[in-house]
């Protein structure tokens, strides 16, 4: 049976953890949650805010739930520290719930990876800032952000 793989694989360099962190800003974008879901590996065990899901059905599940409240979401992560298995990245992303109001979320992840460059292990740490329409700086269309739009240091985040 052949092992699945999802390069770059660790051991990571600066560019390879800067195109894994971008690889992922996409899928997540996207919010295509099979698509989303091949990166972890099937045993990942994630924290997200109060939520800990262990394999990939219930990251999929937790996906799904997050995905039906956190509507027009528009996402960018960028890189703060790596080493040889593990990424660290920094994130905001802009979304609005049912009734209208518009939230910025301000997060920071901790990722490991297995030989195979899938995800074990995923630590998220975020907050939530309620702003108004016109506060809004994520802007592109549905899916992934373009090569020309500021990151997150350009914006001042």
């Amino acid at each position: 049976m052949m092992m699945e793989s999802r390069p770059p694989l660790p051991p990571f360099t600066r560019e390879s953890a800067l195109l894994k962190t971008r690889l992922a800003e996409d899928a997540w974008n996207s919010r295509d949650i099979d698509r989303v879901i091949q990166v972890y590996s099937e045993d990942t065990v994630w924290r997200n805010r109060t939520e800990f899901p262990v394999g990939r059905e219930q990251v999929r599940q937790f996906l799904a739930r997050k995905w039906s409240l956190e509507l027009d979401y528009r996402l960018i992560k960028d890189l703060w520290a790596y080493s040889d298995s593990r990424i660290a990245v920094r994130f905001v992303y802009e979304w609005h719930d049912a009734a209208g109001q518009w939230f910025r979320s301000h997060g920071n992840e901790n990722w490991e990876f297995n030989a195979q460059g899938l995800m074990r292990r995923r630590f998220a740490s975020i907050n939530d800032q309620a702003i108004a329409p016109e506060q809004r700086r994520f802007f592109w269309p549905t899916g992934r952000r373009p090569d020309d739009h500021p990151g997150l240091e350009e914006l001042g985040f």
